[in-house]
């Protein structure tokens, strides 16, 4: 059966309560597999089988369990929509708070009769009850609203707790004005105090939610508005919109490069630090490719687009930073579980605190304080942001660092790991062999003799062959003409230079060809220790010179692997090369000979993760290519390098945008340092609670300081998590 996915902005939850409750709700429908309702991005993702429902049917789920959905649109458009969205609900909390604090502030005030005069009016219990009533219906009907819903829905969350905590005050207070005339004290100034502290702290838990998607924001901002392409010969500014795959577009010095293509003329560099946080820029030239919003540096040139739109790599990182921020972490999962029991056993204890304090004592106002207070300080608001609003910022920070976690799952998974295995070629290595040996023969120019061998080579399309021409190039040597050109495969090559044979391989191949290389086997032998391929040069059966090629080690791999032995991570490195290949470059690296594993076939590197597995360890795998795509997905984290291919990107948990391992460091201290954020929330969260309860029971908190710590506690709670925007690489 074939699944879709959904994607749902849900307005109006205010709790941890209210996101499981949505959740529960959209799991019941039939053909649902998973739901998934985030507090903090406010999205509800829905997994069902296809053609058993449709979204309309979810979201009438949602309307009916007491929450709006809110208008769908794409790309920039929903980014625009979902913030004019958020700054209407936070201007209408302000309008609320405004309200509410003007006549709050004169029932507040009278706690100070006892130190300043007061106007004696404002001890008079009518004019208490005309300043509370507005507060306790207008601001306060949005706690009544969702309590029943929630009641309705058989659950209880934090406005059950509001609805009831103030209700009790203030229809106490009612009640002793009509039958006393006030005599016996009225609390219109508890119900009133919370529900204004209440809304203030639901305005600045809005205002610092707002900051936690500042990282989407940035990327998308980065996505240039129009693009300059070629039309009927002539250059035309369209939206960006309107580039289709195949169209030529004309990029000027200093301008954003519009989508991602393939340069057809003229060069340039780019700047692609938005992409890859590389700061240097990177050089172009035609056949290279170029990617959406990076900025073109100093020249001018065309490009024809491969991905427009929702393909571009920018929309597809923003689509990968939205769906780790909008997934669970299994931490958050225990929170939500934790909050979904706990408002129904907090309105327990709150009545069982009123009924305590009525049979000892006697005194209902005493009982009915101590019961409200309990109800306000125990709701749960802090602990179902605790973990979503630190992942939000995590992968945002993340993104912005050129590494993409697929979800919040892989970002708190990535700090428990205690291997890791490092695929050789490309990642390790950069994966394109380099000249890095030359030693000529007695009575030869050293240039000469490359020179020769790079007019030999020049024919052949092996990636060593490769190698040399390119040194020769980069060295500006006259290549030779070469004839009759013959290469055997695993062996070298060879030709005709004026006249004389010119052979160009490894010392099996000259032995063949009757080419004596007595003098030569150690110097063989010594740069095969290095892990580098050497090939003997010989024109007319004599030995001229010696050339050793190997993979070139990247700058930032030994630096990286040590931080990682550092951080206690065990260091393996698979490959496919021969043995003595592979433990030179260990060497050079600084990984042990017995955690190498050469000559391992591609099908077989899933193996070995598993044979590490076995041993209990939580095991990451880095690789770049198709053949290592097995082996990301068999690993606990599979790390994708993103200058290799799509595949093993799709099958990774973690990208690494730049080639450099150096960014998977960054990646495992993120991780740990959005771990200590989460459990610290948690912490507070429970902690507030926890202490907050048994003082309220035991009467020694009044509602107003419990209204003003539930409040300080999701404040808190959001404003530790955005301390991880200043994490530094």
């Amino acid at each position: 059966a074939k699944l879709e996915k959904a994607r749902l902005d849900v307005g109006g939850m205010t709790c941890a309560a209210c996101s499981a409750r949505v959740e529960r709700a959209l799991s019941k429908i039939p053909g649902v597999l998973e739901a998934n309702v985030n507090l903090a991005t406010e999205q509800a993702r829905v997994t069902f089988l296809s053609g058993t429902l449709d979204r309309q049917a979810l979201e009438q789920v949602i309307e009916d369990t007491g929450y709006q959905v809110l208008k769908e649109a794409g790309g920039q458009d929903e980014y625009a929509a979902l913030e004019e969205e958020r700054h209407k609900e936070i201007t209408h909390l302000r309008r609320l708070f405004t309200f509410s604090a003007v006549l709050t502030i004169p029932l507040a005030s009278m706690m100070l009769g006892h130190v300043i005069p007061l106007p004696a009016i404002l001890n008079d219990p009518y004019f208490q009850w005309l300043l509370a009533t507005p507060v306790q219906f207008i601001p306060g009907w949005r706690f009544y609203k969702g309590a029943y819903h929630a009641l309705k829905s058989g659950s209880a969350n934090m406005d059950v707790l509001v609805a009831m905590g103030t209700s009790a005050a203030y229809f106490y207070s009612v009640w002793a004005v009509l039958a006393t005339g006030g005599h016996g004290g009225v609390y219109f100034e508890s119900s009133a105090v919370i529900i204004t502290l209440i809304l203030l702290g639901k305005l600045l838990e809005a205002t610092a939610k707002g900051k936690t998607s500042a990282a989407i924001k940035k990327l998308l901002s980065l996505a240039p508005k129009t693009a300059r392409v070629e039309r009927n010969g002539e250059p035309k500014e369209v939206m960006i919109e309107e580039v289709q795959v195949g169209d030529i577009v004309l990029v000027r010095p200093g301008e954003r490069i519009p989508v991602d293509g393939v340069i057809i003329e003229g060069s340039s560099t780019v700047d692609e630090s938005m992409l890859t946080g590389e700061s240097l820029p990177v050089e172009k030239n035609p056949g290279d490719e170029v990617i959406g919003a990076t900025i073109n540096k100093l020249g001018s040139f065309k490009f024809k687009a491969t991905k427009v739109g929702k393909d571009t790599a920018l929309a597809q990182i923003v689509r990968m930073v939205e769906e780790a921020q909008g997934a669970k972490a299994p931490i958050q999962r225990l929170a939500d579980r934790v909050s979904g029991i706990f408002v129904p056993v907090v309105v327990g204890v709150a009545l069982v605190t009123f009924a305590i304090w009525i049979l000892i004592t006697g005194n209902f106002q005493a009982a009915l304080i101590s019961m409200t207070a309990v109800l306000v300080i125990a709701c749960p608001c802090a602990l179902g942001l605790a973990t979503p609003t630190a992942i939000m910022v995590g992968t945002g920070k993340g993104a912005e660092l050129g590494i993409l976690f697929r979800s919040g799952e892989h970002l708190e998974r990535a700090h428990r790991m205690e291997a890791v295995i490092l695929d050789k070629t490309g990642t390790i290595t950069k994966g394109e062999p380099a000249l890095q040996n030359l030693e000529a023969a007695n009575g030869i120019n050293p240039d000469e003799l490359l020179a020769l061998a790079a007019a030999v080579e020049s024919r052949s399309e092996h990636p060593l062959a490769q190698a040399i021409v390119t040194a020769a190039k980069e060295k500006g040597l006259q290549v030779p003409e070469i004839s009759e050109f013959s290469a055997i495969p695993g062996r070298g090559v060879q030709g005709r230079w004026e006249g004389k044979t010119v052979c160009l391989g490894n010392p099996v191949f000259l032995q063949e060809n009757q080419v004596s290389v007595a003098g030569w086997e150690e110097k063989v032998a010594r740069l095969q220790e290095k892990g580098q391929t050497a090939m003997l040069l010989a024109v007319d059966k004599e030995v001229k010179g010696l050339l050793g090629v190997a993979d070139q080690i990247k700058e930032s791999s030994p630096e990286a692997i040590r931080e990682l032995q550092k951080y206690g991570v065990d260091v393996y490195m698979v490959t496919g090369d021969n043995k003595r290949t592979a433990e030179a470059v260990a060497r050079e690296v600084g990984i042990p000979a017995d955690k190498v594993r050469a000559e391992v076939l591609p099908g077989e590197k899933a193996t070995v993760v598993q044979r590490l597995q076995e041993e209990g360890k939580v095991v990451g795998m880095v690789g770049d290519g198709i053949n290592d795509a097995p082996a990301l997905v068999q690993a606990d984290v599979g790390v994708a390098i993103g200058t290799g291919t799509d595949i093993a990107i799709e099958a990774a948990d973690l990208t690494l945008i730049r080639g450099d391992l150096r960014a998977l460091v960054t990646a495992l201290k993120l991780s740990r340092q959005t771990m200590r954020v989460i459990k610290q929330n948690l912490f507070w969260a429970f902690f507030y609670n926890t202490l907050g309860i048994p003082l309220a029971a035991l009467g020694k908190l009044s509602p107003i300081i419990a209204g003003a710590a539930m409040a300080f506690s999701s404040v808190s709670v959001v404003s530790n998590s955005l301390r991880l925007r200043r994490f530094k690489e």
